[in-house]
């Protein structure tokens, strides 16, 4: 998924698969560099009336995003919760995967 230059993730199947509608409010934090979106009714941030998950300039500076990144979006719909990947921590987990795969090897 790429982000626009507004931080918007809009991605229609992920968010009909966790059953977020327009308006719903959610949790926005940072968690050991990945970015994670929770259903809460006290939540200061809310799904757009387009459907669309705006992930605002504080958070996308948390983890160093800027518009035209990539990331992984991973949906958990039993916790109606998204992890947002960023580029930095995909390179991190890709490192350590293959270390422990290949023992180090080249």
């Amino acid at each position: 998924m790429t982000l626009n230059s507004r931080g918007r993730i809009a991605d229609r199947v992920t968010m009909k698969v966790l059953d977020w509608a327009p308006g719903l409010r959610l949790n926005i934090r940072e968690h050991r560099g990945l970015i994670v979106v929770s259903a809460d009714e006290q939540g200061i941030f809310k799904v757009t009336k387009e459907g669309h998950l705006r992930l605002p300039a504080v958070v996308r500076q948390w983890c160093g995003l800027a518009a035209g990144d990539r990331v992984l979006i991973v949906a958990e719909p039993a916790c109606r919760r998204l992890v947002v990947h960023p580029p930095a921590k995909l390179d991190v987990m890709i490192s350590q995967a293959h270390d422990a795969a290949f023992g180090g090897q080249p």
